[in-house]
């Protein structure tokens, strides 16, 4: 704990302030995301803080922040309606089962996400390719100023002929258009003005309450965050201290009906709120030159998944957005999302009413500067100097973010950079022919050798017209997979089928162990003794303690 003290300290002022305006910023965006999960706000607001509080503190990115994002919250929505209707049609029928399925579900996605990080699942975010990166980045910019171009809407609640209910929005028009944009203007002024003349004042803090005051001051008819939660069918802000959720236990039939039920939409979840964590743990990364621990921010994701499901509130994950309004007000340290949280929870429980005075306009212009400062400008530039595949990539990955999902866009990206680089890989494997004294051709394998170069190996060989006495050098090759071993072990049957000789030299140690595994053969097949110090470089590196530069070979 003194350690922990001890860390926090020398950015304390900063988080503080930092964490208070990203929590301003918090609310509307989860109020939206509880909207399009049809579920109460209070509920997502409850879970926002406990994910929030835990991974601050227990997390392995200090400076991310954490909630109930709407990534997560979208794979519910098709549950807790399929729920609501199961639990209708129990013995006892139960209204709103759907939530409960939901904290069930909210559980088992944090035990999932546990898991990945026990496992150590956490590395492999480092596999994403920058081009990955980038995309995600541009393609989640362009997502969030979508979002908040709908802010410029009303919602209201209108039932068909056939009394399905549902949220209709209409667009501002007028004077109230142009007040909303004028706003939005100032605080984004503010936000780009003020550092310029101070950077003593939080920036984003500031021109939310500057522009609150305004309209507060002017008593202007402005959609604030009152008004946007009731038009959503909320009933304001008000709530209590999140306490464990005694009826989940009471009328959740724990059984293996429950299990099959609540498992895909768990494993989806917790696999979109690890990627999407992950990634802005990478992004933060970047943006601080600090390095976080991936391991340790699944293991903190999912506990707070559990506690928040436990306690009745919604799953969720790191957010973007807020992340780096918080890096970009200066929040560094773990207290900045501890911040975060509490404010939120003491907005909730003590200032509901001024918080709801807050103008949507304040909050959108936060966001604004923010996707501004988030886009990936440089993209632009370097698009023409980037190889065609990485370029690609990265409009791909974007146009998946905005139109499909930002898992589903990583995973594509992964896919594609994984396979152009298998493709660019296997075009690099060469075979260099000699001819001995003695009359023995040999080969040397340039290249790696893998899944996807083992067709440009087999051609390099003619096993009917090659002499009696064949020698395969593969000092210059890494012999990569079992695929590769395949085609070895397949290739010395096709030249002892001729009846010819052959020999194989400087194979790694790992690929002589699986071949001595396949056939007993191969002891008279592969050359042990080897004096090339070449080989003994590239199959042993461990054994050079040393820079490789300060030997002679």
């Amino acid at each position: 704990m003194t350690e922990f003290i001890r860390k926090i300290i020398p950015n304390a002022k900063d988080d503080v302030l930092a964490g208070i305006t990203v929590s301003l910023a918090m609310i509307p965006e989860v109020v939206a995301f509880a909207f399009v999960a049809q579920i109460d706000p209070l509920m997502a607001l409850s879970g926002a803080f406990i994910i929030g509080l835990i991974t601050a503190i227990f997390g392995g990115r200090p400076g991310l922040i954490s909630g109930a994002a709407g990534a997560v919250a979208v794979i519910f929505v098709s549950m807790i309606a399929d729920g609501h209707t199961k639990g209708m049609l129990f013995d006892a029928p139960i209204e709103n089962m759907g939530f409960f399925y939901l904290m069930a579900c909210v559980v088992l996605m944090g035990i999932i996400q546990i898991f990945a990080g026990v496992f150590k699942l956490g590395r492999f975010v480092r596999l994403i390719p920058h081009s990955v990166m980038m995309g995600f980045v541009n393609g989640l910019s362009i997502v969030i100023f979508i979002a908040q171009v709908k802010m410029f809407s009303h919602k209201s609640l209108q039932v068909s002929k056939e009394g399905v209910k549902e949220y209709v929005s209409t667009y501002m028009q007028g004077s109230e258009l142009y007040i909303m944009i004028g706003l939005v203007l100032l605080t984004m002024a503010i936000i780009w003005g003020l550092p310029k003349i101070t950077k003593k004042l939080p920036a984003a803090l500031t021109a939310i309450l500057a522009t609150s005051l305004i309209v507060i001051g002017f008593n202007m008819d402005v959609s604030t965050v009152g008004s946007y939660i009731i038009e959503g069918g909320g009933t304001g802000l008000k709530g209590e201290f999140p306490t464990p959720n005694m009826d989940l236990w009471k009328n959740l039939p724990f059984n293996l009906d429950t299990l099959k039920f609540i498992a895909l939409p768990a494993f989806l979840a917790a696999s979109v709120g690890l990627i999407e964590s992950l990634m802005t743990m990478n992004l933060v990364d970047e943006l601080t030159d600090t390095r976080g621990n991936g391991n340790r921010e699944c293991v903190a994701q999912g506990a707070g998944n559990i506690v928040s499901g436990l306690f009745g509130g919604t799953g969720g994950c790191g957010m973007i957005g807020q992340t780096v309004i918080n890096v970009n007000a200066g929040g560094r340290g773990r207290l900045s999302g501890i911040m975060m949280a509490v404010t939120l929870l003491s907005f909730i429980l003590f200032a509901d009413k001024l918080i709801e005075m807050v103008p949507i306009a304040a909050l959108v212009g936060v966001m604004f500067m923010m996707v501004i400062e988030t886009f990936a400008w440089s993209s632009f530039r370097i698009f023409k100097k980037i190889p065609m595949s990485d370029a690609i990539v990265l409009v791909t990955v974007s146009l998946v973010t905005v139109f499909v999902d930002l898992a589903v866009a990583v995973f594509v990206g992964v896919i594609i950079s994984a396979l152009v680089f298998a493709w660019e890989s296997a075009k690099k494997i060469r075979a260099r022919k000699r001819i001995k004294e003695d009359g023995t051709k040999v080969y040397e394998i340039w290249g790696p050798l893998f899944f996807g170069s083992i067709q440009a190996f087999n051609d390099k060989f003619d096993a009917k017209n090659d002499p009696k006495s064949i020698e395969i050098d593969f000092v210059e090759a890494r012999v990569s997979d079992h695929s590769a071993i395949e085609a070895i072990f397949n290739l010395v049957e096709k030249y002892q089928g001729e009846g010819k000789t052959i020999k194989l030299k400087h194979l790694s140690e790992d690929c002589k162990v699986l071949l001595y595994k396949a056939s007993d053969k191969f002891h008279d097949v592969i050359v042990e003794d080897v004096d090339d110090p070449r080989y003994h470089l590239a199959a042993n590196p461990e054994d050079f303690p040393k820079p490789l530069g300060e030997y002679n070979f």
